[in-house]
């Protein structure tokens, strides 16, 4: 286990799933899935549950996270119950305070499409603009619930607007989506001589 001065060298993913469990509660693999795909997921990711478990697995070789078998009741599974340790806390106080912030690197993949519109066709290309305008406004709608539903959440104040900003930020995504078809419509017209205005 490193020290407070050099920051544990662990994947994105260990972080997150570290990060998860930084508030405190002991999580399951299926609650830690819960939560990303409640809050890690509008901005980053959300990890397969067999990312999770091979995180929890590294994370409890490396003494960050420590694990007990939760005997069930009648006729269910048992259940692995994880908790972040001391050890583990601090490295991921020590990552989140000093490692370096990469910048966002924007993957788009319907910008993308347009950009080689010279190959498809226009209302292909009008119907991925329309595809992902309704995406972005259904992970809009998905943010404001899963905003709502953890506004309860004990220690979730920094969570809390990390889910605000991503409500905001698909709402952005559906409005660029739209100005950007509005924008396609207004070329495509003046390339055939037509006025864009009807």
């Amino acid at each position: 286990m490193a020290d407070d001065d050099a920051p544990l060298q662990l994947p994105a993913t260990s972080w997150a799933v570290l990060g998860l469990l930084s508030f405190g509660e002991e999580l399951s693999g299926y609650d830690l899935k819960k939560w990303a795909d409640a809050s890690l997921r509008y901005f980053y990711w959300s990890p397969s549950f067999s990312q999770i478990y091979a995180e929890l697995r590294r994370l409890e070789g490396a003494g960050c996270v420590t694990s007990r078998l939760v005997e069930p009741e009648a006729g269910a599974r048992p259940k692995r119950l994880y908790r972040i340790t001391d050890a583990g806390l601090g490295a991921v106080r020590v990552w989140a305070r000093e490692a370096p912030v990469d910048p966002p690197m924007l993957k788009h993949p319907p910008l993308l499409r347009l950009w080689l519109g010279h190959l498809a066709q226009p209302d292909r290309l009008r119907r991925t603009l329309e595809d992902h305008r309704a995406d972005a406004e259904g992970l809009r709608a998905r943010a404001a619930a899963d905003l709502a539903r953890a506004a309860d959440e004990p220690g979730w104040a920094y969570p809390l607007l990390a889910l605000k900003w991503s409500e905001r930020y698909y709402a952005a995504q559906a409005e660029l989506m739209e100005g950007l078809r509005v924008d396609l419509d207004a070329m495509l017209a003046a390339r055939a001589g037509e006025d864009p205005s009807h």
